[in-house]
């Protein structure tokens, strides 16, 4: 019995007090001349006296039976302490008795710590529960970790089969890259692929952890379960992460990124956010209810903890890209971040609706916010490039300026954003907030919106507008030009490629009908004043003016200064190039009908006036040699009937 035997004789001394005062009241009671409430008080205090000495004796043999239990207990929590096997390893019935012996020693402290202990006997096996308790839960901590590790479950969807790739690294269009429209590839935003629990930890083991669990929490253990979990579930969570190559990268680390390396990484968030909200944090979140959800918001606090860390560090890399400078370039993968972002906000609040989720929630809109704004700093920046595009150089024969490519493949590439792009190109009150082309004034707009130009959402408003500045640029790019034949044919071209832009892509439904009939009217009012510029003079020439009986050597005059014209036109004009075949067929056919059949007219006048020798060209030869315009390709006439 060791301590508990010195406390007997103390014990006994109580004893033998309460003894002589039951027998203080049996004499007392042997008067004859009480009264009978002094009778009766006596009685009540001799009762009193009694049961004291009952409960006593009780409490004695209760002590014992208390001593008995934790040393058999503790010789069975002790033999594992030297053991280094895992308990749960071995089997259901190892674990199921210690678990017995772990909350028998619980209940057993929690006993002693109800009752009134006085003496240091009592004192001592107080503390020997506790010791007994701690070294208990220390073991189920180190058991719970065990499990958690070895029963881990390797998560890996069928879908998650991305990694580092050329695509990924693949060059990012920039202003004039005409291939810009091959070069974006948008990331789907489904949600129904990738709503799914999955089993992070082996399910077998979860009622073993639920159990140990509870287990500690009402030992009062609850906080070293918690982190034992956290530490735990916090390195799966990095291990995941790391398989899907996200770095740990601060903002300044990001800011320092070359652009190609910075878009690669970008396309990774956006996969990866998708992969991780809608699955793997929604699978943690499980766990942690499997296993806390017996107590209370246990739970919540734990996979706040486990994930919180993981979940602001990709926000920090949307922040990191928000702050970075807004290149046009910059506008599609931000675009996809602001959206995927958007779509998982939900989510999100519904993962972190508790006060220990918190923080994320209000970093998620932040970070939103500003992936918003700079969405709107990049649609801005783009307009600004487009007007402050020059050139030194006119390309090349007229045709099509590879600006005018890159901002209309851009504009129809924007068009997959269509519904984000109308919510943040508008403030909280509806109103449009960004400045518009100069060109953009109400007259103008209520104008177009008669001839259904546009829906006039801030989306159409905004394309019209940087379709007219791509026009100004074009206009002053046309300039470079010496021939003002060739300044015609360079805005066909171009005017005529925007139309047929928004006719075959989903710019239309955008721009409207009007906008495209308005352009039609351009490109053609171009072609109109080509053949304007271009043949008038040489038309003139064949012109009757007056008497038609001019003389022979005025004749012969008018000839070869009609060959000489026309010879120098086609000349220059093979060069120069109308890529639309339609168009470029059009246009001969036009210039044909004018040319030949004034030709054939002013010859047929006057084939009785002039020798054959004469006539360099027949109306074929001419032609046929019209066929030749406009194919960037130049060429010179040699005569095979010239005679000396």
């Amino acid at each position: 019995m060791g301590e508990y035997d010195a406390a007997i004789p103390e014990l006994e001394g109580e004893e033998n007090l309460i003894a002589a005062a039951k027998q203080i009241v049996r004499a007392l009671g042997s008067k004859r001349n009480l009264t009978d409430d002094a009778k009766k008080i006596l009685a009540e205090l001799g009762t009193q006296l009694t049961t004291i000495t009952t409960i006593s004796e009780n409490e004695v043999d209760e002590i014992s039976d208390d001593e008995g239990r934790l040393n058999v207990n503790q010789d069975k929590i002790m033999i594992w302490e030297t053991d280094q096997s895992m308990i749960w390893d071995l089997g259901p019935n190892e674990a199921n008795e210690y678990i017995n012996c772990a909350d028998e020693v619980r209940k057993l402290t929690e006993k002693l710590e109800a009752m009134c202990l006085k003496d240091d006997g009592e004192k001592e096996l107080l503390r020997r529960a506790h010791d007994v308790l701690q070294i208990a839960m220390a073991r189920l901590e180190e058991e719970f970790k065990h499990m958690l590790i070895q029963n881990r479950q390797p998560f890996e969807p069928e879908h998650m089969s991305f990694r580092s790739s050329e695509e990924d690294a693949g060059s990012v269009a920039s202003l004039g890259d005409e291939s810009f429209e091959e070069s974006q590839h948008r990331d789907s935003v489904s949600r129904n692929s990738e709503e799914y629990i999955v089993d992070l930890v082996h399910p077998y083991t979860i009622p073993e952890l639920r159990c140990i669990a509870n287990l500690m929490f009402i030992s009062g253990y609850g906080h070293e379960c918690s982190q034992a979990y956290v530490s735990v579930r916090r390195d799966a969570l990095d291990e995941f992460l790391l398989i899907l190559e996200i770095e740990k990268l601060s903002i300044e680390d990001v800011l320092r990124l070359e652009w190609g390396s910075l878009n690669s990484k970008i396309k990774r968030w956006v996969r990866t956010m998708k992969i991780f909200v809608r699955v793997y944090l929604a699978s943690e979140k499980c766990l942690s209810e499997q296993i806390f959800g017996d107590l209370g918001t246990v739970n919540l606090v734990s996979f706040a903890e486990v994930s919180k860390a993981s979940m602001l560090r990709l926000l920090n890399f949307g922040e990191a890209v928000s702050i970075g400078p807004h290149k046009p370039e910059k506008l599609f993968p931000i675009l996809d971040m602001y959206e995927v972002l958007a779509d998982l906000l939900p989510d999100i609040d519904s993962l972190y609706a508790d006060e220990a989720g918190a923080r994320v929630r209000i970093d998620c809109r932040e970070v939103l916010r500003r992936l918003g704004d700079s969405v709107r700093a990049a649609f801005l920046e783009f307009e600004n490039a487009i007007s402050t595009s020059t050139s030194t150089n006119p390309i090349a024969g007229g045709g099509i300026h590879p600006l005018t490519k890159y901002v209309m493949n851009y504009l129809n590439a924007l068009t997959s954003y269509r519904e984000t792009l109308n919510f943040l190109l508008k403030d909280q009150d509806g109103e449009d907030t960004m400045s518009l082309s100069p060109d953009i004034n109400p007259s103008t707009e209520e104008e177009n919106a008669r001839e259904g130009a546009c829906d006039g959402s801030p989306l159409a408003l905004h394309f019209r507008s940087v379709a007219s500045i791509l026009e100004c640029n074009l206009d002053d790019k046309a300039k470079l030009y010496r021939d003002a034949s060739l300044q015609h044919i360079f805005l066909m071209n171009n005017i005529h490629y925007m139309a047929q832009k928004v006719v075959n892509s989903n710019l239309q439904s955008i721009l409207g009908d009007g906008w495209v009939r308005k352009h039609n009217w351009k490109f053609q009012q171009h072609e109109i004043n080509y053949e304007r510029n271009t043949w008038s003079s040489i038309l003139a020439i064949l012109k009757e003016e007056g008497n038609s009986n001019s003389s022979r050597t005025l004749l012969k005059e008018r000839f070869r200064n009609f060959y000489t014209a026309f010879e120098e036109v086609y000349r220059t004009q093979t060069a120069w190039s109308i890529p639309n075949g339609h168009l470029r067929e059009d246009l001969r056919i036009s210039t044909s009908l004018k040319v030949i059949q004034a030709y054939r007219t002013f010859v047929g006048r006057h084939t009785n006036q002039i020798s054959d020798k004469h006539i360099k060209y027949s109306a074929d030869d001419l032609q046929n040699y019209l066929l030749d315009l406009f194919e960037g390709s130049q060429r010179s006439l040699h005569n095979p009937h010239r005679r000396s």
